[in-house]
C-alpha cells in the first residue's frame, strides 16, 4: 500500500489499484461522484462511514489531479 496524498492510498490488490480512502476500499472517484451527484458531505459520511476529513481529502486529491491534467487541443 502506498500513500499518494494525505489519507489517500493505492494498492494493486485493492480496487485494481485505484486511489481509495486510507484503511477502506472506498474509491476516491465514488466519493467525488456522490458529491457531484448532489449528496451532501454529511450524507456521504453517513452512507460510507467516513469522517469529514476523509471526504475532504478525496476532494483535495481530485482537485490536485485535475490541476495537474494536461489537455491537448487538436484542431
Amino acid at each position: 500500500m502506498t500513500e499518494i496524498a494525505p489519507r489517500i492510498t493505492v494498492d494493486a490488490k485493492i480496487r485494481f489499484g485505484k486511489p481509495v480512502i486510507q484503511g477502506t476500499r472506498i474509491p476516491v472517484d465514488l466519493v467525488v461522484g456522490k458529491l457531484a451527484g448532489g449528496m451532501g458531505i454529511e450524507e456521504v459520511m453517513e452512507e460510507y462511514a467516513l469522517t469529514r476529513e476523509e471526504v475532504l481529502a478525496a476532494l483535495a486529491y481530485a482537485a490536485r489531479v485535475v490541476a495537474e491534467e494536461h489537455i491537448r487541443i487538436v484542431e
